[in-house]
């Protein structure tokens, strides 16, 4: 039984993430910034909640006596677009525009960093690592593309540093997945016609697409995958 912590578990992608590894019998430790929805979800799927702020180094040291000893398998699934629901900056704001930046910075690469850095000493031999970029890495979306470019060049330093215990890193890159809290109500129906239309197959992504993926990269089949960007995107990021 391996021991798995997913950071952003409470909802969208890293609930089914969680959900699935306790369906294969792993133990789940999901993490979040809010208590109550955090809780729901444990309770509802069986994982062990604690509850911190993964972008801030005095909450992520202080949960490590909550987590796992050992880990396993490490999700850095939190994260996500903080200038959707952020005020828009005035041309001219530096302080605004510096503030925004450092937002999407600390929300998707400060977060895995953190993270990685602190549960690094408790990695088993042969871990696994998977960290989440976006397609918005490959197509330039201001703050929000470059962290998660930056993720990825931060996966491929973790790879050549934890290769000799056998621990993989690499990374998920999904492009639209439906049924998750992305785009906080603001994506409409032009814009998934949109998306779709960038995919080689021509549909939407699931929640679905992205679980199989991080199944296949945490297991013991996938030792010698590592520093890879996996494109969940239907081949949209090839029309761009």
């Amino acid at each position: 039984m391996r021991q798995v912590v997913v950071t952003g578990g409470g909802t969208g992608l890293g609930r089914a993430i969680a959900e699935d590894f306790i369906t294969a019998g792993d133990r789940v430790t999901i993490t979040g910034r809010r208590r109550d929805v955090l809780a729901a979800t444990a309770g509802s799927i069986g994982a062990t909640a604690v509850v911190f702020d993964a972008s801030d180094p005095a909450q992520v040291q202080a949960a490590l006596a909550d987590l796992p000893e050992v880990v396993d398998v490490l999700v850095n699934n939190a994260g996500g677009n903080t200038d959707i629901t952020a005020p828009e900056v005035a041309d001219g704001d530096l302080a605004g525009l510096a503030a925004a930046w450092q937002a999407n910075l600390s929300a998707n690469l400060l977060t895995a960093v953190l993270m990685t850095a602190a549960l690094m000493p408790r990695l088993s031999d042969n871990a696994r690592i998977v960290n989440f970029s976006s397609i918005a890495a490959r197509i330039g979306v201001a703050s929000y593309g470059a962290a998660k470019a930056a993720v990825e060049s931060y996966t491929g330093w973790l790879a050549a540093e934890l290769g000799p215990r056998g621990i993989t890193a690499n990374v998920v890159s999904p492009g639209l997945i439906l049924d998750t809290e992305f785009f906080h109500g603001t994506l409409d129906a032009a814009g998934v016609e949109r998306r779709v239309a960038l995919t080689r197959n021509k549909r939407v992504g699931v929640p679905a697409d992205i679980v199989t993926t991080v199944r296949f990269l945490a297991s013991p089949e996938a030792g010698h995958v590592t520093g890879q960007v996996l494109h969940v995107n239907g081949g949209a990021y090839l029309a761009l």
